[in-house]
């Protein structure tokens, strides 16, 4: 017979409490989530949980409400449990008691007060039939993550439907932030009041897809980039999930996640463990500091490298199927150079894929296009002092392959007949042992035979019935994500400097899981700048710019067909990691020398504009666009501004950059390459031109083709740029100016 703990924790680090009441046995509750508390003793922690305990409603449960992050039904909870299955109708309310608790893997019982760390919860139902492992950890960077593992421990199995964990929201968190999207346009941000109710945001596509919420955020009424108190959620997982606000009628309103579950895809036999995915929770003052507690994490796990990013071109858009030795040779050597440092082969090289008809899932390399197989190319390109990378699409298959003739059994299916076709292609099925052994070992050996850095790895459909046609169709999303992460980590187990980059018909799988396990993610597959700027702007809120493809391409969109100027194009993608996705033989030597230029930049600040903190500005006219990057010292930063559509009134609201030390004094300077944005007209305080005398005799309009005018700037300390601003140039729209500050002190 088990004692019941009696256990109340305080984890305190960077800027957020988070105080946890397990007494008596209880699954934990989070009585303060948010603001960094001072020392609490063992009175204060214990006063402070009492406090917390509200009163009895009218006609509500006689004992009052106590939300678990595991929330239970037994309680008289009536939002979303945290457990919902059953063995065949029985066990469907589960009644938990807690058995230890441990902290930093050492057993804890008492009021504790302690740093960053994780606590593990283990429990137990009345009915012995299932047991509980309950995580609640606060990380290093300020976030909180919480996971959950249940075992059956009966005889009967125990059919898994779901399990979600959830974060307390205060009532002063009124209004909700998620996102949306679509193919070719990701991130779309909508916000609106919390209301009674849940704000439900399930995805079934199989993978995180481009109108997923991303990340779920609760906040103070008006909150934004700079400030108001603002709580956020995010499901680390790249199949179904799921991210909810809810609000029930006792007042009690909470955050949460979890995997989204198909009928019948977890049936738990005795012994077997289901382990829910990572739902992390973050607070802060305003959605950078959301922003920046993820970006920590991300950089903490050693992922990124912001000094060295490779400058890349990808030749998908340059040659798109047409492979042909020699016209991709002459491309290399254009790509050297003007500075590229990654040279990319995308989809095309393997099997019969002479079109998007054939050939996935046969990953060998194409004797009839390249008959001498990939050497002459991928020799050149090291010859020519460049990484080499190349395109998979790993988990897909079309019909009109080797592999789909020789094992049909592993097309995903939920019946005899097969899912409606995407993309021409089906998904193959890598929870079957063969299936998954026959795509690690082919990509192994292509790995093992040429000098490859670097993998763009594509998934171009969701995962429509997916089915294992081997054991009559049921669902395999869980296992098919598990393989996924399996599958990446074997490749980099194997080869520890590859690199890989998440690209899912563009950015449709960003997301915690898939970003521990990658270096890369391909922001979408629309690189026009007109929608990038925004598509940058929020893709952040997860993901540092490190993480961020950022191409330049040709002057016309593939995807919108609009004409952009190379000055915005390239000042759009100097915030990421940058790349090129243009047929370079096409490109004008006047071009060509302005894309070098424009690389040279990048690699002279990118240690900054890869390793800095991301700011964002809340702008009058959501229209203007305006961020940067500080340095971790405030010596530097470098920031954008770019109007999108015209803007009412002119002049343009002052320009205010914030995130630099208020006390000292910076040089602010715009800086150019080539002409001039669009109908520039510069601010007074800008200064004169190097060029007065030519650039007087010009038009504005005609401005635009004055190429290597500079300006002075002049210099203010950062509590003004912060906080009253300068006068902003009026340009035409789909231009961007880009800004330096560096301190003089």
């Amino acid at each position: 017979m088990h004692t019941a703990p009696d256990v109340i924790l305080h984890l305190a680090h960077a800027g957020v409490s988070l105080v946890i009441d397990a007494r008596a046995g209880r699954l934990p509750s989070i009585v303060h989530w948010g603001a960094q508390l001072g020392d609490l003793d063992d009175g204060a922690l214990r006063g402070l949980a009492d406090a917390a305990v509200p009163v009895v409603g009218s006609n509500n449960v006689d004992t009052p409400p106590r939300v678990a992050v595991l929330p239970e039904h037994h309680t008289g909870w009536t939002g979303r449990p945290g457990v919902s299955g059953s063995s065949s109708g029985r066990g469907w309310s589960p009644k938990f008691a807690t058995t230890s608790v441990e902290l930093d893997d050492a057993g804890v019982t008492g009021f504790v007060s302690a740093g960053a760390g994780r606590a593990v919860f283990h429990a137990s139902d009345d009915q012995q039939r299932l047991a509980l492992r309950l995580e609640l950890e606060l990380l290093d960077s300020g976030l909180i993550r919480a996971r959950a593992a249940v075992t059956n421990l009966q005889d009967a199995a125990y059919a898994v439907d779901d399990v979600s964990l959830c974060f307390p929201l205060p009532a002063e968190a009124t209004e909700v932030l998620d996102f949306t999207g679509q193919h070719n346009y990701e991130r779309f941000p909508q916000r609106g009041p919390l209301r009674a109710g849940i704000h439900l945001r399930e995805n079934r596509r199989g993978r995180t897809a481009a109108d997923s919420a991303y990340v779920l955020h609760a906040g103070v009424p008006g909150f934004g980039f700079a400030e108001g108190a603002t709580w956020a959620v995010h499901t680390a997982w790249s199949g179904n999930h799921r991210h909810y606000a809810e609000r029930v009628y006792t007042g009690e309103q909470v955050l949460g996640g979890g995997e989204v579950l198909l009928p019948g895809e977890i049936v738990l036999a005795r012994g077997e463990e289901y382990e829910t995915p990572w739902v992390f929770g973050a607070y802060g003052d305003g959605l950078d500091a959301i922003a920046h507690r993820f970006h920590d994490h991300l950089r903490a796990l050693g992922t990124d490298r912001p000094a060295d990013r490779p400058v890349t071109l990808n030749v998908w858009e340059a040659v798109y199927f047409r492979h042909d030795a020699a016209e991709l040779i002459a491309l290399a050597d254009k790509a050297a150079e003007i500075g590229i440092e990654r040279f990319v082969l995308d989809d095309g090289w393997f099997g019969d894929r002479r079109t998007d008809r054939a050939g996935l899932g046969d990953w060998v390399v194409s004797s009839d296009v390249w008959p001498d197989g990939l050497h002459p190319l991928v020799d050149h390109v090291k010859a020519k002092g460049m990484q080499f990378g190349l395109w998979f699409e790993p988990e897909m298959i079309n019909l009109d392959s080797d592999l789909a003739r020789r094992h049909p059994e592993w097309i995903m299916a939920a019946r005899d007949e097969l899912p409606v076709e995407s993309r021409a292609q089906h998904v193959l099925n890598l929870a079957a042992p063969g299936a998954y052994a026959h795509v690690r070992d082919q990509m192994l050996a292509l790995l093992d035979e040429y000098a490859i850095d670097y993998i763009k790895w594509d998934h171009n459909r969701d995962l429509t019935e997916a089915g294992d046609r081997e054991h009559g169709g049921r669902p395999v999303v869980h296992e098919q994500t598990r393989a996924f992460y399996r599958l990446l980590r074997e490749l980099k187990e194997a080869h520890p400097t590859l690199e890989i980059e998440s690209c899912s018909s563009g950015g449709g799988r960003v997301d915690l899981g898939v970003l521990e396990l990658t270096d890369r993610i391909w922001v979408s597959d629309n690189s026009d700048p007109h929608d990038r700027q925004s598509m940058m702007h929020w893709s952040v809120q997860l993901a540092p710019p490190e993480f961020l493809g950022a191409h330049i391409a040709s002057d016309r969109s593939h995807t919108t067909g609009r004409r952009l100027d190379l000055s915005f194009r390239a000042s759009t993608a100097l915030f990421g990691h940058l790349g090129i996705e243009w047929d370079l033989g096409e490109a004008t030597d006047a071009e060509l020398e302005l894309l070098r230029r424009w690389i040279a930049l990048h690699k002279e600040h990118r240690a900054l504009l890869l390793g800095g903190t991301v700011v964002r500005m809340d702008t009058v006219d959501p229209r203007v666009v305006v961020h940067g990057v500080v340095a971790p010292d405030d010596s530097e930063a470098i920031f954008s501004s770019a109007l999108l559509d015209t803007t009412v009134p002119e002049p343009a609201a002052r320009l205010k950059l914030r995130g630099l030390d208020p006390d000292r004094t910076y040089h602010l300077q715009p800086m150019f390459i080539g002409p001039l944005p669009s109908g520039l007209i510069p601010p007074p305080w800008w200064g004169e031109p190097s060029d007065a005398e030519a650039l007087a005799a010009q038009e504005y309009w005609d401005r635009a083709t004055r190429s290597d005018v500079s300006y002075a700037g002049a210099r203010f300390r950062g509590d003004v740029l912060a906080h009253v601003g300068v006068a902003a140039p009026r340009v035409h729209p789909d231009q961007a100016v880009i800004y330096r500050a560096a301190a003089v002190d």
